[in-house]
């Protein structure tokens, strides 16, 4: 047993953030006292060295509005799309323009991923103000206004329905059926202890999107793995928010990572259990094989290790478990890749 001396935090009523609140203390004082003028650019969790930093100076404020500077976020957004290009192509639909489609969701998980954090950005910059790890971000920290960043938000939306509209008519509408999602997830966190549920909900809308661009319609094994997504989103949030936790007692924001405490590392098993039983599912549906059976089990190996490397009063481990998903989604996607390539032998 390691002699590291470990705190823990025991599960909350709605209530009670004392535990927190002590500890958050300083770190607030010491970025409410801070100017912005004084402070770097660069968030704390941004890529060390990103190319945003070597970017024009006039645009680096508007790519780190964006998140350019940690592409975490886009892959996140993209992977269920992929997934679910890969799970209509396994299920005889889609062929060589799976391939476009795939192009067409790269794009437009960057550029919407970055109007969602523009938009975020603009309903949270007070909030944003009083934690340490967003307090640099470019509205709180005085690099752009918010008439500047809802202007930025227009241009990144209008490129996105640029690429939307390259899709068929299900496609399209099933897209812009996201926007009330989207528009409600900043305001989540504060009106109920799940605003990472929200997000899952949100972020894993392009796996029904791809599906019904490959096929022109919506089934089962769609929503199957919608909700696989979803779980997988709960798990990862999760971890990523024990690192506001402290900050967010403080102030009063409500997360996932606040209202379970020491409970979280069961919760985290059991969210990445469930998104491989419905990813199972999905392949079921679409009458899978044992090579789509076989393709899950790299993902069950790294979900398992996340869970025994999570540790929740370590924020950098929490960044690096949290960012390693990018892994995990990119190998669920051997699943469906597993069971064409068997298809097609």
């Amino acid at each position: 047993m390691s002699a590291k001396k470990q705190r823990t935090y025991t599960a909350l009523p709605p209530r009670d953030i004392s535990p927190f609140v002590g500890a958050a203390i300083p770190r607030y004082f010491a970025v409410m006292t801070n100017p912005p003028a004084a402070r770097s650019e660069a968030t704390p969790d941004a890529v060390p060295g990103a190319w945003v930093d070597r970017a024009p100076r006039f645009a680096r404020a508007y790519l780190r509005l964006m998140r350019a500077d940690r592409p975490i976020g886009a892959w996140l957004l993209l992977l269920p799309c992929w997934w679910s290009v890969a799970l209509a192509s396994a299920g005889g639909a889609g062929g060589l323009v799976a391939v476009w489609h795939a192009a067409l969701f790269a794009i437009g998980a960057y550029v919407m991923r970055g109007a969602g954090c523009a938009y975020n950005d603009i309903v949270d910059q007070d909030i944003d103000a009083k934690v340490a790890r967003t307090a640099l971000r470019p509205l709180p920290a005085g690099a752009l206004t918010t008439r500047q960043a809802w202007m930025f938000l227009v241009a990144l939306c209008l490129i996105g329905l640029a690429v939307l509209v390259q899709f068929n008519r299900a496609a399209i509408l099933t897209g812009l059926a996201a926007l009330a999602l989207v528009a409600a997830y900043p305001f989540m966190k504060r009106i109920t202890w799940w605003p990472q549920a929200w997000l899952g909900l949100t972020f894993n809308w392009g796996a029904l999107v791809g599906y019904a661009a490959a096929t022109g319609a919506l089934a089962p094994e769609a929503f199957a793995l919608y909700a696989a997504g979803f779980f997988w989103t709960l798990g990862y949030d999760t971890i990523y928010a024990h690192q506001d936790k402290e900050d967010d007692a403080l102030i009063g924001v409500k997360s996932s990572a606040l209202r379970l405490g020491a409970k979280t590392k069961p919760f985290i098993a059991a969210m990445f259990i469930a998104t491989l039983l419905l990813f199972t599912l999905a392949g079921y549906l679409i009458g899978a094989g044992p090579a789509f059976a076989a393709g899950l089990l790299p993902a069950a190996a790294h979900f398992f290790w996340q869970w025994r490397r999570l540790d929740i009063d370590d924020g950098h481990n929490c960044l690096s478990l949290f960012k390693s998903n990018r892994d995990a989604g990119l190998l669920l996607i051997m699943a469906p890749i597993c069971e064409l390539i068997a298809r097609s032998l």
